[in-house]
């Protein structure tokens, strides 16, 4: 609840305080500090309610997350399409959040399996990084973010930029285009947790990220075709690039001593998110280059999910994988 206050009060500073780079980066600051205290509780909440079907449930949370991100590109195409001010489409934000926060105070408690885990500490996160199948986990979990957030970022510009290209200049279709693809990936994180529950987690999130890697590789070279063949492949890519999202978080909550989950949980989610900025950046100075640009900067982003399937594929081969989705490894 006060992280979702805390990040819908920031969202309201950058809209209507900052005036330029420098009043707004602390804002922007703030709002993903305040994030911190929702997504990485929010997942050890649920998997105190779950034993068997964690990876169902916390696919469920992973989506809502996932919509959610998508919504501000909606909330664009339709500014876009309707003339509204900037500063009220990123409002619109901040009460979703202020809702969401509402929301949680009304309905979530700790649940029956919930295991009371100290306050943050990094020897406690040392304690559950000990395990190999802990730090394998988490090498996947590396690999999946180096392309996922890249990816959500700056899709909305390349799809703008391709459909100019192919004769399609207008800027609410590409966000309605990124809403549609980002969104995609809710859907992809609900079944994929289900089909993780039953196959086990190594094997859904070995083929989710062969999957997504391989559309990162192919969609820099649809720059400039047919819009809608380049959306096709762009939800493909939105619901495979966050399908196995979940289950590397559920995994460290099911491989870790008990006690740890909260603090691993923190570790890991703090880790991936400050490698999303490395490759956000990269990206970013990569489109530079036009259509060849975006093929490179895409091909690099293929790299996290190759990582991340050697890990998991070496994870699937340890003994202590069986505590992993019932013995599914």
């Amino acid at each position: 609840l006060g992280g979702a206050w805390l990040a819908a009060a920031a969202n309201l500073g950058f809209a209507f305080a900052a005036t330029d780079l420098a009043s707004a980066l602390p804002f922007r600051f703030l709002t993903g500090f305040a994030l911190a205290g929702v997504y990485p509780v929010g997942m050890k909440l649920l998997a105190g309610w779950f034993r068997i079907g964690r990876g169902f449930a916390i696919g469920v949370l992973v989506g809502a997350l996932t919509v959610g991100s998508a919504l501000p590109y909606l909330f664009r195409g339709i500014g876009a399409v309707s003339g509204l001010d900037w500063h009220v489409v990123v409002a619109s934000a901040s009460v979703a959040a202020v809702a969401g926060g509402l929301l949680v105070a009304a309905t979530v408690s700790a649940g029956p399996f919930d295991t009371r885990a100290p306050k943050f500490s990094l020897d406690v996160a040392r304690r559950a990084f000990s395990e190999r199948s802990v730090r394998l986990a988490n090498l996947g979990y590396l690999g999946h973010m180096w392309e996922l957030y890249a990816m959500w970022t700056w899709i909305p510009a390349f799809f703008a930029a391709s459909f100019a290209a192919a004769g399609t200049s207008d800027p609410g279709i590409a966000s309605f285009a990124a809403f549609a693809v980002v969104g995609a990936g809710g859907i992809g994180c609900v079944v994929a947790g289900r089909i993780a529950d039953r196959v086990g987690r190594t094997a859904l999130t070995m083929a989710a990220m062969g999957l997504s890697g391989s559309s990162a590789l192919l969609i820099g070279f649809m720059f400039g075709a047919p819009p809608i063949l380049t959306l096709l492949l762009g939800i493909v890519w939105g619901i495979t690039v966050v399908a196995d999202s979940a289950q590397f978080s559920v995994a460290v909550t099911e491989l870790g001593p008990p006690g740890t989950a909260g603090s691993a949980l923190a570790l890991q989610t703090a880790a991936g998110f400050l490698l999303t900025g490395v490759t956000i950046l990269i990206v970013g100075l990569l489109t530079q280059g036009g259509g060849t640009g975006w093929q490179a900067a895409f091909a690099l982003l293929a790299i996290g999910p190759a990582v991340g399937i050697v890990a998991m594929g070496r994870l699937r081969r340890l003994p202590e994988a069986t505590r992993m989705a019932a013995g599914r490894r």
